[in-house]
């Protein structure tokens, strides 16, 4: 992450990069005299390796270390940025990658990767998070990565799409050796035109200045910004017109509990988008020495939604009010936005941080259900 940080210019926005500052600049000054002398990890969570590759193929995960984020290094590192599967051992050849285009108003075309990659244009960071991201798995199952490649109505389009088909298949390659424990193999997802155009969806090529790896979706996989990461196929090799009566696929299926459908609908026009609602959750909680008094910092992100929020706010018990979050900087809903919040408990204890947004009218419905709290045993104050 190192080489990231110092080529910050690179991967930041100049409005990232003043958005940075100002968060930094917004800290209390009295942070400004102190020095952090430790962090308190959050409890009931068990130990998990973390930014490490285990398993394989369907059962292939690696977890990101969120709690290294920090505003002037928002960006996750290739070797960090999470898996939630491997690529198969049967996946071969990759500089002979074919992406099968039907439905045309011509004949099936094949689109070769190394066409792709020519047309490839910086796509902006973005937010991929598994819809099974758990507190289990310190919610290392979500990143942020500067993408480049096509925007897929455009590439669509230019092919000469027939506009009169509804819905757009995307399928991935997800053959594998060995049965799953824990999945389903048949990686695809069916989505609308307005979808597609809405999300600025597109078949990435490139990740960080790099070409994607194996385990990342090389050669070419799909980034459907705002949408949760089994929307995000990966080994892209076929796409598909299909009609408004089309099935949902075993991947839509899968994860219908995890995108909150209304049970496991049998057509595709049936599922609402698998959109990330507004979260926002605690990644550290810093211990503090100020003018020879002990207090906390709490850092975090906000990420997910569709529109700026107006307010967030913290708890750190049930019994207690929710106060502002005191320092939080939001100018886009992806990637993330980062928060801190000074606090001083008032005995030693267990508390469960949770966070929610102050308009009842943002959909949040996890961080709503607790979803994302986190605890800590704070042993001196």
């Amino acid at each position: 992450m190192g080489s990231l940080v110092a080529g910050g210019t690179l991967l930041l926005g100049f409005e990232e990069l003043a958005w940075a500052t100002l968060t930094q600049a917004g800290a209390k000054n009295s942070f400004a005299r102190g020095k952090q002398i430790g962090m308190v990890e959050f409890s009931h969570e068990a130990p998990v390796t973390m930014e490490t590759a285990l398993g394989e193929g369907l059962d292939g995960r690696m977890y990101t270390d969120l709690s290294r984020l920090r505003p002037e290094a928002p960006i996750t590192a290739d070797e960090s940025f999470y898996i939630r599967t491997r690529a198969s051992a049967l996946l071969h050849e990759q500089e002979k990658w074919m992406v099968l285009l039907n439905g045309l108003e011509t004949k099936p075309i094949q689109l070769d990767v190394a066409e792709l990659k020519k047309m490839a244009q910086p796509m902006g960071v973005h937010v991929v998070e598994c819809a099974g991201n758990a507190r289990s798995v310190h919610f290392g199952l979500m990143s942020a990565a500067e993408w480049s490649g096509v925007p897929l109505a455009e590439l669509l389009e230019n092919a000469k799409m027939k506009p009169q088909s509804a819905r757009i298949l995307v399928s991935g390659f997800d053959t594998y050796p060995t049965k799953s424990e824990s999945s389903q193999p048949g990686a695809s997802w069916v989505f609308t035109w307005d979808d597609v155009k809405r999300a600025r969806a597109f078949l990435a090529t490139g990740m960080n200045g790099k070409v994607l790896t194996k385990d990342h979706g090389a050669p070419v996989r799909l980034i459907v910004p705002g949408w949760y990461g089994c929307a995000c196929i990966k080994w892209v090799n076929e796409i598909t017109l299909v009609g408004d009566g089309a099935e949902a696929t075993s991947q839509m299926q899968e994860f219908a509990g995890r995108t909150q459908q209304q049970g496991v609908p049998k057509v595709a026009r049936e599922y609402k988008p698998a959109i990330i609602e507004q979260a926002a959750m605690p990644l550290r909680v810093e211990k503090w020495l100020v003018d020879g008094k002990i207090v906390y910092r709490v850092a975090g992100i906000l990420w997910g939604g569709s529109r700026p929020v107006r307010g967030l706010e913290i708890r750190f018990n049930p019994e207690e009010e929710y106060v502002a979050v005191e320092s939080v900087q939001q100018n886009s809903n992806d990637p993330w936005s980062f928060w801190t919040h000074l606090w001083n408990p008032r005995q030693p204890g267990t508390y469960l941080i949770r966070l929610r947004v102050k308009d009842p009218q943002i959909a949040a419905t996890r961080l709503n259900a607790g979803y994302y709290l986190r605890s800590v045993e704070i042993t001196e104050i």
